[in-house]
């Protein structure tokens, strides 16, 4: 098999691996509620609030 070929089956098996992660990232995404989501957003924005911000310059 010339090396042109591997690499193009290579390629053809990143992209089909890339589009299984996207599929179920976004199908993971879709089964929160409305609620759910607020839920976590207020959770993280808490959260960010709660951390300490370091500022350009400190040591």
């Amino acid at each position: 098999m010339r090396w042109w070929k591997v690499a193009g089956l290579a390629g053809l098996a990143g992209v089909a691996a890339t589009g299984v992660v996207l599929a179920r990232q976004e199908r993971r995404r879709r089964s929160y509620s409305p609620d759910e989501i607020r839920e976590r957003l207020h959770a993280r924005v808490a959260e960010a609030d709660r951390e300490p911000r370091a500022t350009a310059g400190e040591d």
